[in-house]
């Protein structure tokens, strides 16, 4: 009875592996991937994750619903094999998915990244047969798998911060006949053991690029990662690496977004009324340019809010009873912006003004003709990190 119902389960899988590989990998770009995406069981790496309800909880927070074979099985191998994220951790606390509970809110710190993410990010790469390769955040492991049913296992190593879940991820692997080098490290720090490599690959993202990783890589070589923020923005970027220890690449189009790496996650700011109160002898101007961009989710607004972000990367902003605060933990300095009648009133108070600042990147990205993330270039070395474009200010983040 037991056997009937695995094979039951395995047949049903295989046939949403195909559906899954046709919808995601058939085409362009992604069509050399489809045999693997056909092949990896993702439903070996996913015994358990997290849904959000449709509505919020009592208290306003997302209601997550625990997924597994035992609780609804039909349910959970339509998830696995639909092209989306499934949460597999919140607040770092790792579930027992034997005997799961729900969760009333809380903030993914692990996940299964949607399948045509994790073949962008491979495509996106460049890879070879025989080249070295580092994968930073391993996670459940299916991304892992993909890249060894394709290229082998022998030329990859993939690290992951939290053991519970490279725990899990080796099981699924090495139960697979998947056979990369595995370890729990911080992969900010690279992996030295195993350098030099031909390419990183980082699936998190990170305020800047650590200097180990362009260490690690040979001259020639290729970082892939994705830049994010306080802000909840983010680019990505490949990098070249070159012979004086500098790495230059461009931004990549798209708009694509990865967990920040939990050394690089935003401190709590505290209460915005405490901050509010710096303003209070602040005299109110207008503000010079309209705000979609902190709201409207176009690709033009996300990426006007990762150029704010880079030239403000220790500033948090959030909204609360319409009014939107602007807060740097590192500088002390806060602005806020109040709706009135047409207008918003800007209060700002610190050493930084904070909306000014955004305000001179709005206003050179507008004159600019508000170019797209191809346009710009990124440089990274000893003295920092460099946004370049021809037609505005180069913004560097240290």
């Amino acid at each position: 009875m037991i056997r009937d119902s695995q094979n039951a389960l395995e047949e049903g899988a295989r046939a949403h592996r195909e559906e899954l590989a046709r919808t995601v990998a058939a085409g362009g770009s992604f069509a050399g991937w489809r045999p693997a995406v056909e092949t990896v069981p993702r439903h070996r790496f996913t015994p358990g994750f997290y849904l959000p309800a449709e509505e919020l909880s009592a208290q306003g927070m997302t209601w997550w619903e625990p997924v597994t074979a035992a609780l609804d099985p039909e349910r959970w191998l339509r998830a696995v094999y639909e092209d989306q994220t499934l949460v597999t951790q919140l607040d770092g606390d790792e579930p027992d998915w034997k005997h799961p509970a729900p969760r009333d809110g809380g903030i993914p710190t692990s996940s299964s990244t949607l399948p045509s993410l994790v073949l962008r990010m491979w495509e996106d790469a460049d890879l070879a047969d025989g080249q070295d390769v580092l994968e930073i955040g391993t996670g459940t492991g299916y991304s892992t798998a993909l890249f060894c049913e394709r290229y082998g296992s022998d030329t990859l190593t993939s690290l992951e911060v939290d053991s519970h879940r490279l725990d899990q991820a080796a099981g699924a692997l090495y139960g697979l006949g998947y056979t990369p080098d595995l370890a729990v490290a911080d992969g900010l720090y690279g992996y030295w053991p195993s350098a030099p490599f031909d390419r990183i690959v980082a699936a998190c993202s990170v305020r800047t690029v650590p200097g180990t990783w362009i260490a690690q890589t040979r001259p020639g070589g290729k970082i892939l990662t994705t830049l994010g923020g306080w802000q909840f923005a983010f680019a990505r970027t490949l990098l070249t690496v070159h012979d004086d220890g500098t790495a230059t690449g461009p931004l990549l189009p798209g708009t694509v977004s990865f967990m920040l790496a939990r050394p690089h996650q935003a401190p709590a700011f505290g209460n915005p009324a405490h901050w509010n109160s710096l303003l209070h002898d602040a005299a109110p101007t207008t503000a010079g340019h309209p705000t979609d961009w902190l709201t409207d989710a176009t690709e033009e607004a996300f990426f006007t809010r990762f150029l704010v972000q880079s030239a403000l990367p220790t500033t948090q902003i959030t909204t609360i009873d319409g009014i939107t605060h602007l807060i740097d933990t590192a500088t002390g300095s806060a602005a806020t912006l109040t709706p009135d009648r047409e207008d918003l009133l800007v209060r700002q108070a610190g050493p930084y003004r904070l909306w000014d600042r955004a305000e001179e990147i709005l206003e050179a990205h507008q004159t600019a003709g508000r170019p797209g993330p191809e346009t710009f270039t990124l440089t990274v070395d000893p003295r920092g990190q460099h946004l370049h474009h021809p037609h505005m200010p180069t913004l560097t983040t240290r």
